[in-house]
């Protein structure tokens, strides 16, 4: 079953603030993805863009525009654990 998010905030540095229903909050660093998939070049190319995250109606996923997503459970897996 795919973790549900329960809260995203965007943070400096393109790093995502993370709360899951579980009670696990990581902190995501979207510069990795940023680097190395060419549809995420847009959240440096477009001011203000990464701001505007959002979170999908399953809360499975937060996104941007409909070229830039990303999944609940690869946040899960590879924020680094806060607090």
């Amino acid at each position: 079953m795919m973790p549900r998010i329960k809260a995203v905030e965007p943070r400096p540095n393109f790093r995502l603030y993370v709360v899951f229903d579980d009670g696990r909050t990581v902190l995501y660093n979207v510069l990795e993805d940023i680097e190395q998939i060419d549809s995420y070049r847009d959240l440096l190319a477009i001011a203000g863009l990464f701001d505007q995250v959002q979170l999908d109606q399953s809360r499975t996923c937060v996104f941007w525009n409909d070229r830039i997503d990303l999944p609940s459970d690869t946040i899960y897996e590879y924020g680094e654990k806060v607090g």
